[in-house]
């Protein structure tokens, strides 16, 4: 027995190439495009979000960060893609 799940109808504008591949998914995985829709919608919003990184330059009370800031973005790693 299939278990009851309340929906609520709404619509969103997509484009052909976009609702093309949702069809072939859908398809491919023997589901709706408007259950692959859900799912997907489920899987990025249902996480948990990922934390905003923080420099501290903000809160330091230090009067040479302009001189340093090189120097701290390094030590951090704040923007290297290697980090990640």
């Amino acid at each position: 027995m299939i278990p009851y799940v309340v929906v609520k109808k709404t619509s969103i504008y997509l484009d052909d190439e976009l609702d093309r591949a949702l069809a072939l998914r859908a398809a491919e995985e023997g589901i709706t495009k408007a259950e692959l829709i859900r799912r997907s919608l489920a899987g990025v919003v249902m996480r948990p979000a990922r934390p905003k990184p923080s420099v501290g330059i903000l809160r330091s009370g230090r009067g040479d960060l302009a001189r340093r800031d090189e120097q701290i973005l390094d030590e951090t790693g704040f923007g290297d893609w290697r980090s990640s």
